[in-house]
């Protein structure tokens, strides 16, 4: 059998004589196989691939490599069989194994150290690191190979004293200082493989950006920390989970390496607020802090507070100055924590409750957290379950010209009546879908179902006027890659002409990545598809992107509308968004719409559309047929 290296290209590998060793990959992910065989072909060393655990067993027996770098989880037979059976058999029983997984709990190291494993790398990895411990293995097997030669030599030595016993008197005292000699280097060669280990093992129990004690050094010493606990019931403590706000911006602003000189300044800032209790970096901008012998809860607040005053100072990384806060979760200790896993997840809980509430604020973990975050967990499943089993309805809300009543379209709504809870209100289940990413499949059908009606109408001749359907696509929709072929899809599916679907976007959504975005709306410009700013004025409100992008429609938030009669300044604002829209020309639809004197004032504001429930609540797709064949379009 013939192992390859695992990319298309040839890889250049070095000679038997200037190789460092001969290593096999063991990976079913090709991508991954090809950075390590580029990594260490570059350091010198020979490599081979194998994609599964029968390629790497039948490859181990043939070129009987150096090492072996092992994925565990793979199909058919994963890391763990495939090390046994190395191990079990005379021929490949000593090649080194280093594990590779994106498994980081310890039970799964130990089950890797107890097959056979020598060491244990974790996902995403560093090449640094991989080739470090490379080489410390390596190493350790020149040394054991070494050192099995120095003792079949000293063996054969011992059987020529015995054969010439006359000689080895007159030998003997050059033998002693020969095995004394011999002795002190592998006490010596001993002594740094002890010291490597100790390294291997510091870096296995420490996150290697900040040097702090990562998750799982974490986890071993709050599990520690209970027991003692349990053990002295007038003891308690605390711990606290940091995460640092809005950090994914700095990293995809200014690039990963400022990112990680950011996160070794936030650890030493957090450092100098804990002193000596136990801070760890989970990973990514998540830290943890242990406080032991905490008596009461507002001692924990105290250090929030604490830590939350040291980030008002601005961090300095080159010539660049950062400020950041962070959302804090706090939990205290209990009899109820059995698992330091247990108390983890509660922390983690109320942080994302601080994150919620606003950020830059601590939260203080109840069991009421627990209980939303189950109830959000079965909204999830319930959800699932009712995208699979289309419980989803569309109602249809009229947009109507402000002068004359005509209905010139209609704003497509989702709505869930599940047959176990009922009617599920949006403002719940939608940013659930938006968070767990279900709203790309549901988005799909609201477009689909929304178009098809459309076109039905028209085909029945229930209008004779070109109505057009708006339809809201969320941020995650906006940045899928595939956005533009579904839409090309659903409108040759449902036979809707271009012209007449209307998408409405956010700024958020097109300010998120305004390059791409720009592409994509003038794509569907191309299209004839009519765009939309909805929500318009609540978010960056930018005069430039408007330059940039084209757009036909501005929606007026229904916050400015609402308060028309309340407030000169909403007027001035929604006065503004109409002059601005007629000057680049756009046509203008205020939202929310409730009162007579709301209408009069929009209309006098130059504003041409409107929805709201003045004119009608949002309806289902056969009272807005009857509302179109009866009131001839109009709805005053």
């Amino acid at each position: 059998m013939t192992l390859n290296t695992p990319a298309s290209q040839t890889v250049d590998l070095p000679t038997d004589e200037e190789s460092k060793g001969l290593i096999l990959i063991v990976d079913d992910t090709p991508h991954n196989l090809q950075i390590l065989s580029t990594a260490l072909t570059k350091q010198g060393y020979q490599v081979r691939g194998a994609a599964n655990g029968s390629m790497a067993l039948i490859g181990a027996r043939n070129i009987m490599p150096d090492l072996i770098l092992l994925d565990i989880k793979m199909p058919e037979m994963d890391g763990y069989t495939v090390c046994e059976r190395l191990k079990s058999e005379a021929l490949t029983q000593d090649i080194p194994v280093i594990f590779i997984s994106a498994l980081d709990d310890a039970l799964d190291k130990v089950k890797a150290f107890t097959v056979g494993g020598v060491d244990y790398i974790t996902k995403p990895f560093q090449l640094a690191e991989i080739l470090a411990r490379v080489e410390n293995q390596l190493t350790i097997g020149r040394l054991q190979k070494k050192q099995r030669k120095q003792n079949e030599r000293l063996q054969a030595e011992v059987r020529d004293r015995i054969a010439a016993e006359a000689q080895i008197q007159a030998l003997n005292a050059d033998l002693e200082q020969r095995v004394f000699q011999r002795t002190e280097r592998l006490n010596q060669e001993i002594a740094e493989r002890e010291k490597v280990q100790q390294q291997l093992k510091h870096m296995a129990m420490h996150d290697p950006l900040t040097d702090l004690p990562n998750r799982t050094l974490f986890l071993n010493c709050l599990e520690e920390t209970i027991q003692d606990t349990q053990k002295q019931t007038d003891q308690s403590f605390a711990l606290l989970f940091l995460d640092c706000d809005r950090f994914k911006s700095i990293n995809d602003s200014l690039g990963h390496l400022v990112g990680d000189q950011f996160l070794v300044a936030i650890a030493k800032r957090f450092q100098c607020c804990v002193g000596d209790q136990l801070l760890a970096r989970l990973g990514g901008d998540e830290f943890t802090i242990l406080l032991k012998n905490v008596s009461n809860e507002q001692q924990a607040i105290d250090i929030a507070d604490a830590i939350q005053r040291s980030l008002l100072e601005p961090f300095h990384i080159g010539d660049n100055e950062f400020f950041v806060s962070a959302s804090i979760g706090i939990v205290m200790s209990s009899p109820d924590y059995q698992q330091p896993t247990e108390m983890l997840r509660d922390a983690d809980t109320a942080m994302y409750r601080a994150k919620a509430m606003g950020k830059a604020r601590h939260v203080v973990f109840n069991a009421s957290m627990h209980e939303d975050v189950q109830s959000s967990l079965q909204l999830e499943t319930d959800l699932r379950r009712a995208i699979e089993r289309q419980e989803f309805i569309l109602n249809y809300q009229p947009i109507v010209a402000l002068d004359t009543g005509m209905i010139t379209g209609f704003e497509a709504l989702v709505r869930w009546i599940s047959p176990e809870l009922g009617f599920v209100s949006p403002g719940k289940f939608i940013p659930l879908a938006e968070d767990t990413g279900l709203i790309i499949p549901l988005g799909e059908w609201v477009l689909r179902e929304a178009c098809r009606q459309l076109n039905e109408w028209q085909s029945n001749n229930v209008t004779d006027i070109p109505l057009t359907m708006s339809v809201n696509l969320s941020v995650k929709q906006f940045s899928q890659p595939n956005l533009i072929e579904t839409i090309d899809q659903i409108l040759a599916e449902t036979q809707l002409p271009n012209q007449c679907l209307k998408l409405e976007i956010t700024e958020s959504a097109i300010m998120e990545n305004s390059d791409s975005a720009a592409k994509i709306l003038d794509q569907l410009r191309d299209r004839q598809i009519h765009l939309s700013i909805d929500d318009f004025g609540t978010g960056y409100s930018s005069l430039s992107y408007l330059h940039r992008f084209p757009v036909n429609t501005l929606k007026v938030d229904r916050s400015f509308v609402c308060r028309l009669d309340a407030a000169d300044d909403n007027v001035a604002i929604v006065q503004a968004i109409v002059t601005l829209a007629q000057t680049m020309g756009m046509d203008v639809v205020a939202e929310g719409i409730e009162t007579t004197e709301q209408q009069r004032q929009l209309e006098n504001l130059g504003c041409e559309y409107g929805q709201g429930y003045l004119f009608c609540k949002p309806v289902n797709a056969e009272t807005a047929s009857e509302m179109l064949a009866n009131k001839n379009h109009k709805l005053f």
